[in-house]
C-alpha cells in the first residue's frame, strides 16, 4: 500500500481516489475548502493554501506520502523538486508540473524546443503590450491567463475595442500570483480532440482512441469517444503527444489537446499531466479501463496490458444557474434515471455559483452507433437537471 498526497480534490479527483481505494491506496485529498468532492472518499483530508510553500511543507512532513499527485493548476509547484529529491515520487514528475501548469513554460517548451506546431503567440504582462501584440497574431485573437483552468479568463478578442476588457478579465481570471495573459492566433478548425496519452515506467507510450470535445469560453460542455480523425492527422498527434510527455518525463496519464485542420493538419493546443476533464467520456464505458483507473496504473507502476475501445460514448455537463453558499440541490435526476444506458455523475460539491460545472451525463451506445443523436441525447438530459 503507498500513501498518496492529491493536490486538488475536485471531481476528477474523487474519482482517482475511487480508483485508489479499489486497489487498496491510502489518499489524504487536499484543497483550499472544506467538503471538496475527493475529500468525501478519502481516508484523510487537509484544507489549506497550496499556493502557501509553507503550508505545503507542513502537510507534507505531516503525512510522509510516498507519492504526490497534483490535480489542479494552483500549487507552488518549485517545491515539488525538493520532495522528489526527498525520494517522495511526483506524478508524472516535479519538471511536468512545473511545465504544464504555466500556458509560457509549455508553449515555449512545445514550439520553440520540440518544434511542434502551435497557434502563433505572443505574451503580455500589461495592457500596453496586450495591445502591441494583438496586431500581431491578427483578429480574431484568444486572449487567457498563463495559468488558470477551466476556460477562467479566457476571452475571444475579435477588435482592438476588446482588448481592455480582455486584460481584465484574464487576470481576474488567473490562478496564482501570476499576472501575465497569453495571446494566440485563433485557429480555424475542423475538430478539437484530446488525446489520452499514457506513459509508463516500465512499458510503451499507450494512446487511448481520440476524444473530441466542445468547448464554451473555453470550458469543456461535451466530449464524445470515438471521433474520425484521418489516420495520417491521427498519427501526427500521437507522434507530438510522444514528444512532448517524453521531454517531460514520468509515468501517468495525460491529456493532450490538439486542433484538427483538414487544410492544415494538427496543432499542439495544451496538455495537462493528468487526467483529463473532456475525459469523463471513458466513465460510460467506452474502453476496458477508464482514464482514472489508467492514471492509477501507470503512477503504482502496475501492468496495462492494452487500451480498448468497447463502445461508443458521449458526455455532457450538467452546470449551475445559480450561486450559492448551501449544499445544492437536483431536480430530474429521477427523470434522468428512466433513460436507458445513462448514468449521472452528481460531483458532491458543496457549493455552487453560476456556471460551476457540478454533475456530468454519460449515455453509451454499441460502437458504430449514430453519435449526433447519442450526443443529442446527452444534452437534452442534462438540460432537464436543475441544480437548485
Amino acid at each position: 500500500m503507498k500513501k498518496i498526497l492529491l493536490l486538488g480534490s475536485g471531481e476528477l479527483g474523487k474519482e482517482f481516489v475511487i480508483s485508489a481505494q479499489r486497489k487498496g491506496q491510502y489518499v489524504v485529498a487536499c484543497d483550499s475548502y472544506p467538503g471538496a468532492p475527493a475529500m468525501q472518499v478519502a481516508d484523510e483530508c487537509e484544507v489549506f493554501d497550496m499556493l502557501n510553500g509553507d503550508e505545503l511543507d507542513r502537510v507534507v512532513k505531516k503525512h510522509a506520502p510516498d507519492i504526490i499527485v497534483p490535480e489542479i493548476e494552483a500549487i507552488r509547484t518549485e517545491r515539488l523538486y525538493d520532495f522528489e529529491k526527498e525520494g517522495i515520487l511526483v506524478v508524472p514528475s516535479a519538471r511536468a508540473v512545473n511545465y504544464t501548469m504555466n500556458r509560457k513554460a509549455i508553449r515555449d517548451l512545445a514550439a520553440q524546443e520540440l518544434g511542434l506546431k502551435t497557434a502563433k503567440y505572443f505574451y503580455a504582462k500589461s495592457l500596453e503590450e496586450l495591445k502591441e501584440a494583438a496586431p500581431k497574431v491578427g483578429f480574431p485573437c484568444i486572449v487567457k491567463p498563463l495559468m488558470s483552468s477551466s476556460g477562467k479568463g479566457q476571452s475571444l478578442v475579435k477588435t482592438a475595442d476588446d482588448l481592455e476588457h480582455a486584460w481584465e478579465y484574464g487576470c481576474s481570471g488567473s490562478r496564482g500570483d501570476i499576472k501575465e495573459l497569453i495571446i494566440e492566433e485563433f485557429i480555424q478548425f475542423d475538430t478539437e480532440i484530446t488525446l489520452l496519452t499514457v506513459t509508463q515506467k516500465n512499458g510503451p507510450t499507450l494512446f487511448c482512441p481520440p476524444i473530441g470535445h466542445i468547448q464554451k469560453g473555453g470550458d469543456y460542455q461535451e466530449s464524445f469517444q470515438p471521433v474520425h480523425i484521418d489516420p495520417e492527422h491521427l498519427k501526427e498527434a500521437q507522434d507530438m503527444a510522444d514528444k512532448v510527455t517524453k521531454a517531460l518525463t514520468g509515468a501517468g496519464l495525460w491529456g493532450v489537446e490538439f486542433f484538427l485542420s483538414h487544410k492544415n493538419g494538427v496543432y499542439f493546443s495544451e496538455l495537462s499531466p493528468r487526467p483529463h476533464d473532456t475525459g469523463m467520456v471513458t466513465l460510460a464505458g467506452t474502453q476496458n479501463l477508464n482514464e482514472f483507473e489508467l492514471h492509477l496504473r501507470a503512477v503504482l507502476g502496475f501492468p496495462i496490458p492494452a487500451i480498448k475501445l468497447e463502445r461508443s460514448g458521449v458526455s455532457a455537463v450538467v452546470l449551475s444557474s445559480i450561486a450559492s453558499e448551501e449544499s445544492p440541490r437536483y431536480k430530474g435526476i429521477e427523470k434522468a434515471t428512466a433513460e436507458e444506458d445513462t448514468y449521472v455523475r452528481i460531483f458532491g460539491k458543496p457549493f455552487t455559483r453560476k456556471n460551476r460545472r457540478m454533475a456530468v451525463v454519460l449515455c453509451y451506445a454499441p460502437l458504430g452507433a449514430d453519435m449526433d443523436a447519442l450526443r443529442d441525447k446527452a444534452k437534452r438530459i442534462a438540460a432537464e437537471i436543475e441544480v437548485y
